[in-house]
């Protein structure tokens, strides 16, 4: 098991291992039901469960609130060649939410999977 989870709420899990698998170069580690699968890529685990499932993650909160997709929280994949992966991937037509940022660490991009959740793309400044 990889040292480090992080657990996305999907709207379609079968379109979502194809995202990760096909263009960001995450291998199936487990796919037991259709609301639920585990990804890896080196010592990540991407879990992806699906809105309304059975599983515990994606049940209401006391309050009401349901777990959905979206919002700003990203993981992070490094690029070597930040303009290169962005050219490939808009020419596959994937979603950016950004154009490519340059900061003092460095570049990056916001990528959105199907239902919306974020991987930041990061080149590093050489």
């Amino acid at each position: 098991m990889a040292n480090v989870s992080v657990r996305y709420i999907v709207d379609d899990v079968d379109a979502a291992i194809a995202f990760y698998t096909e263009h960001l170069g995450f291998e199936v580690a487990m796919h037991p039901a259709p609301g639920f699968a585990a990804l890896s890529r080196g010592e990540l685990r991407l879990l992806l469960n699906a809105t309304g499932g059975p599983g515990g993650a994606s049940q209401p909160m006391p309050d009401g609130r349901k777990p959905e997709p979206g919002g700003w929280n990203r993981i992070q994949l490094r690029a070597d060649d930040l303009a290169g992966e962005v050219e490939t991937l808009r020419a596959a037509g994937l979603r950016f939410r950004s154009d490519v940022v340059t900061g003092m660490g460095g570049k990056q991009i916001l990528l959105e999977d199907p239902s919306g959740n974020l991987v930041e793309l990061f080149e590093p400044a050489r």
